[in-house]
């Protein structure tokens, strides 16, 4: 049974936004170094607040694993003459390796017979390899921005004060920069400052409790969660869900208490995201609702101390709090003042991009673009498209979204209510961000879908066109993040888009501003849209070889091209599937490169032709019928009903006949069934 190493990096206040990742970090590379290191390990845990990070391995084991190695050496050919005697080459390397000629190999290898010696080397203790180890792995954690301190030369993220270091109950003593590992670690900065001494990790949490140091993150984040309830059914309230400001104020604080505090109800006439907005990017504050659903005129503080007079605590939170929502209440009606309409010109100010324009000129080619998409897809909404893509983008110059980006969209919908635009208009203004993340809901409206669309269409055929194309992992215009919402918008409304045509119009209004071919950027963009749907699709639990073998087919439609990988799924899972795939495939893969041409019942030579020219026929009309219902499991039968007269026909007919025009005239027929197939996959890309 192996040790257990407890390790803790006592820093001053790190970032809360460092800390989770951190520690997913710490496991990991943990994990790793010890594989490296073939030192056996058990469960691996991390534990942070803003002054430590801490790691335990459980079930370490006392000693490196036996290590393995071979040693390659002459030919065999060279190692020994034509009487199986050792040459000098095979006596020379078995003394170099202190071994006897009799003790070696054969090993082979891509480039023949070799000699070789196999050695063993027995392994180190695991603590002393440790005590070499962590001074190099606590110095190789990686943070968003790190800094240096004092006299010496290493980085982190915060300085370090203290480093507590223990196997099983033993302290591994080490140098970290200017500070020398030991046994003791320390609490709470206010409420226990002093050192706590620690024997093993079996007692680290509890005696860290004692400390007023909750170090689990998820001990501390339920804590807090009762907390915050407590505080808010102490005024009939309940804390507006919010699981990112949850998990910041976890990791700001070490032992959190709550404060509820209370502001003017005359600042409940702001815009409810307004003041929940405020309260939490300013304050890091929870908002309150009522049980009828509307904000409180109260909010919860947390803190990192234990309060000896909550009343003045209180009243700080307060008196800060009511100079940010006297500043927002101020850019709220001086907003308002200006009708929504009238900011538009402004947007000739700001910058998209310098490739591209300003945000005005994006505006006028997402709002012709959006008014194309309105003309195909929703004829009735045109109007109400044109309006809301030309006001979309107004609250940007606004004082309160300048002082609250994370607003735009809000103000924009709020400010076009006030100054009375149509309902659709204001909503629409909102929506076309939807969605803004992964996981975000979609825009429930057609009205703001499609300028949502052409907004993002723009943005990506635009970065396109000038080379901004994203790479790796590389992608700082969120172009993936907007394609893949243009897909969900697609098939979250059922609308069947052409994505070529789409983007081809993109691309015109793009003219003047793009440096690359069109035909090259949209081959690119829509290659890129594919590539998307394959990955979401394959998300989904689809088949690789089914979606391949769709998006082959086509997939200028996106709710098409989905649905006929599920029905062609559903279709695989039938056990007459793989023949029937096989007859697919010797179709198409003889039609492929064949001319397509009028096929004449008077060369038929064989009934098998004419079997399959009339099944063909029949199949045609039941495909057509379907494609046009968008039935795509029907397509799906009445393709497999070919599969009888493909069979005798290639048991019967000699396609490349010597007479060229039975050769033409069968080629022609089976062009044709291969182009009814591909209408719906190409079957060639799905092996049996």
């Amino acid at each position: 049974m192996g040790s257990e190493l407890l390790l803790e990096i006592g820093t001053e206040e790190i970032p809360a936004r460092f800390i989770p990742p951190v520690l997913e970090e710490m496991a990991a590379s943990f994990r790793k170094l010890m594989e490296q290191e073939r030192i056996a390990v058990g469960e691996v845990l991390t534990w942070g607040t803003p002054r430590r990070l801490a790691l335990v391995a459980r079930e370490v084991a006392p000693a490196q694993a036996e290590a393995s190695t071979e040693v390659i050496g002459p030919p065999k050919a060279v190692a020994f003459d034509a009487g199986g005697k050792p040459t000098p080459a095979a006596q020379g390397f078995a003394k170099n390796q202190g071994v006897a000629v009799g003790d070696l190999i054969e090993v082979d290898t891509p480039r023949g017979v070799y000699l070789a010696v196999s050695k063993r080397t027995a392994g180190r203790p695991s603590r002393d390899r440790l005590l070499e180890l962590l001074p190099s792995f606590i110095l190789g954690l990686s943070f968003p921005k790190s800094m240096r301190w004092g006299s010496e030369s290493v980085t982190f993220a915060r300085p370090i004060h203290w480093v507590l270091a223990r196997w099983g109950g033993e302290v591994l003593p080490f140098v970290v920069g200017d500070v020398t590992s030991g046994g003791v670690t320390y609490g709470h900065r206010f409420l226990a400052p002093q050192a706590v001494e620690i024997k093993d990790a079996a007692t680290y949490v509890a005696s860290l409790k004692q400390a007023q140091v909750i170090v689990d993150p998820q001990v501390r984040r339920v804590h807090l969660e009762k907390e915050l309830a407590q505080a808010a059914a102490k005024v009939g309230g309940e804390v507006v869900p919010n699981p990112g400001l949850l998990e910041e104020n976890s990791f700001l604080v070490e032992y959190p208490s709550v404060v509820c505090g209370n502001f003017e109800e005359k600042f409940l006439a702001l815009p409810d995201e307004v003041l929940i907005t405020s309260m939490r990017e300013h304050q890091r504050y929870f908002s309150l609702r009522g049980k009828d659903g509307r904000l409180l005129p109260h909010f919860l503080a947390v803190n990192n101390t234990l309060a000896r007079n909550p009343d003045l605590v209180r009243q700080g939170h307060e008196r800060v709090l009511r100079a940010r929502l006297s500043d927002a209440m101020f850019f709220y009606q001086e907003d308002a003042k200006t009708p929504l309409e009238k900011r538009v010109e402004a947007l000739k100010g700001v910058v998209f991009h310098s490739l591209l324009g300003t945000s005005f000129e994006k505006m006028e080619r997402f709002r012709e673009l959006a008014v194309f998409l309105a003309q195909r897809l929703a004829p009735d909404l045109t109007e109400l498209v044109r309006r809301a893509a030309y006001l979309c983008k107004a609250d940007i110059v606004t004082e309160m979204v300048g002082e609250f980006p994370s607003l735009q969209g809000v103000m924009g919908r709020q400010y076009a209510r006030l100054s009375g635009e149509p309902p659709a208009v204001a909503e629409a203004i909102f929506t076309h961000y939807l969605p803004r993340h992964a996981g975000d809901l979609l825009p429930p409206d057609l009205t703001g879908a499609l300028v949502g669309m052409a907004d993002r269409l723009d943005t990506i055929c635009g970065c396109f066109g000038v080379g901004l194309i994203p790479t790796g992992a590389a992608d700082p215009y969120g172009l993936r993040r907007h394609a893949l919402a243009v897909i969900h918008i697609l098939r979250d409304k059922g609308l069947h888009l052409n994505l070529p045509e789409a983007v081809g119009a993109a691309l015109d209004l793009l003219k003047g501003k793009i440096s690359r071919t069109p035909e090259e950027t949209g081959l690119e963009v829509l290659d890129f849209f594919q590539t998307r749907l394959q990955h979401l699709l394959l998300g989904e639990g689809l088949d690789n070889e089914t979606v391949a073998a769709v998006l082959a087919a086509g997939g200028a439609d996106v709710v098409d091209a989905a649905d006929k990988a599920r029905a062609l799924e559903e279709v695989r899972r039938s056990p007459d599937f793989p023949t029937l795939a096989v007859a697919f495939k010797r179709v198409i893969n003889i039609a492929r490169g064949a001319e397509a041409g009028e096929v004449s019942p008077l060369l038929f030579e064989y009934p098998e032709e004419k079997l399959l020219f009339e099944a063909a026929a029949l199949m045609e009309e039941e495909v057509g019928t379907a494609l046009e219902k968008r039935d795509y499991p029907t397509v799906c039968r009445a393709l497999a009903k070919l599969r009888g007269p493909v069979d005798v026909f290639f048991e019967k007919v000699m396609v490349m006949a010597e007479d060229e025009k039975l050769r033409r005239n069968r080629l022609a027929l089976l062009v044709g069934i291969s182009n009814t197939f591909l209408q719906m996959a190409d079957f060639s890309r799905i092996s049996t």
